[in-house]
C-alpha cells in the first residue's frame, strides 16, 4: 500500500483547559471537515477526547495543528494504519466532560493535578504479575467481555460514569498496588484520581492504554481483542500469545465479532458468530428477527444511528439477565 495514499486512524486525548469550549467545538468541526476527516471528538472545558480518520496527509496536518496549539502540545496520538476511514461522518460536540466521571461535581478531581503513576507498557508488563499487584480494568462490560488482561479484576458497569459507586467493591485490595488500564488511557486518568481521592495509596495507570501496550509490548497476556469506538469495533493487540475469550450470544461458540441488533428499537451490542448472524438476520432474538422495523443485515451489523424510542423492556432484560449493554460513544 502506498504510504502517501493509505488511511490512518488517530486516537488521542488531552486534559487542558479550553476557554469558550463551545465555540472551539464549532470551529474545530469546520477545521476537521476542511481536511476531509471523519470521526468523533468530544470538547469540554477540561480538554479534548477524539478519534479521527482520514488520509495519511490529512492526519499529519491535523496532528501538526494540534501540536501548534500550545494548549495541546502534550497530546500523544496512537496511530493505526487502516485500509479505509474508520468512520462515516465527522462529529465534534461540546459536553460537560470529555469522560463522564459520574460525580455530581466533576471538579472534585483534576487529572492535571493528581493521577496514578503513569506506567509505560514495558513497566506495566514487568509489574502486572507481582504478588502485591492488582490489575484493574476500568472499562464497561461490553469492552472487557471481548478482551481483557489475564487475571484482571473487572467491574459490572454499563458505562464509566458508574465507576465511582463501584470503588467500594475494591476495599479488599487496599494495601496492594493497583494498576488500572483502559483502551487509550483517558478513563484511567479519572479512575486513578478517584481511587486516590478515596484513600488508595499505590495507584498506577497504563500510559496510552491497551492500544499503546499492543504496539510497544506486543500485547502480551491481553486475552481476546480490544474494543474500539469506531467502525472497526475490535482490533487485535496481542502478537505474543493471542487468544479468544468472547462467545456468541446465541450459540456460545467462540467469536470476536460484535454487532448491533438489526432491530433498531433494540439495537443491542453483542457478540454473534457469522453462522448465527445469517440464521438470525443479525438479530439477538427471535422477537427482534420478527420485528417489522428490522434493518437489512449485510453481515457487518453496523448501522448509521437513527434515534429510536427508549425500550424499557430491553433495559430490564439487560439489568436482570446480564445482557451486554448498548454501545455509547461518550467515553
Amino acid at each position: 500500500m502506498n504510504i502517501m495514499t493509505q488511511y490512518q486512524t488517530l486516537l488521542y486525548y488531552c486534559y487542558s483547559p479550553i476557554e469558550n469550549a463551545e465555540q472551539f467545538a464549532t470551529d474545530h468541526l469546520e477545521f476537521c471537515k476542511s481536511l476531509d476527516l471523519v470521526g468523533r471528538i468530544i470538547v469540554a472545558d477540561e480538554g479534548l477526547n477524539g478519534t479521527v480518520s482520514g488520509t495519511t496527509e490529512a492526519c499529519q496536518q491535523y496532528m501538526d495543528a494540534i501540536y501548534a496549539d500550545g494548549r495541546f502540545n502534550k497530546t500523544e496520538f496512537k496511530i493505526d494504519h487502516v485500509e479505509e476511514p474508520s468512520f462515516i461522518k465527522m462529529h465534534c460536540r461540546y459536553k460537560a466532560e470529555i469522560v463522564h466521571s459520574g460525580l455530581r461535581d466533576p471538579k472534585e478531581i483534576d487529572p492535571n493535578r493528581q493521577t496514578g503513576v503513569h506506567l509505560e507498557p514495558k513497566d506495566f508488563l514487568a509489574m502486572k504479575d507481582q504478588e502485591d499487584v492488582v490489575v484493574l480494568d476500568v472499562r464497561s462490560n461490553y469492552e472487557h467481555n471481548v478482551g481483557h488482561f489475564k487475571n484482571a479484576v473487572t467491574l459490572d458497569i454499563d458505562n464509566f460514569r458508574e465507576f465511582p459507586e463501584k470503588i467500594k467493591e475494591l476495599e479488599q485490595y487496599r494495601g496492594k498496588k493497583i494498576l488500572t488500564y483502559c483502551t487509550g488511557g483517558i478513563k484511567c486518568e479519572k479512575a486513578s484520581a478517584l481511587l486516590l481521592k478515596e484513600g488508595f495509596e499505590d495507584v498506577y495507570q497504563l500510559h496510552g492504554g491497551i492500544i499503546k501496550y499492543g504496539k510497544e509490548a506486543g500485547g502480551e497476556d491481553f486475552e481476546g481483542q480490544c474494543y474500539v469506538f469506531d467502525n472497526r469495533v475490535t482490533v487485535d493487540v496481542n502478537s505474543v500469545n493471542p487468544s479468544v475469550v468472547s462467545t456468541c450470544f446465541n450459540c456460545g461458540k467462540q467469536t470476536t465479532k460484535m454487532i448491533n441488533c438489526a432491530n433498531p428499537v433494540c439495537n443491542e451490542h453483542f457478540t454473534q458468530c457469522d453462522e448465527c448472524g445469517e440464521e438470525m438476520d443479525g438479530c439477538c432474538s427471535v422477537a427482534c428477527k420478527e420485528s417489522p422495523n428490522k434493518r437489512e443485515y449485510d453481515g457487518t451489523g453496523y448501522y448509521v444511528k437513527v434515534p429510536q424510542p427508549v425500550n424499557v423492556d430491553k433495559i430490564s432484560k439487560r439489568k436482570h439477565k446480564n445482557f451486554p449493554p448498548k454501545v455509547t460513544v461518550e467515553d
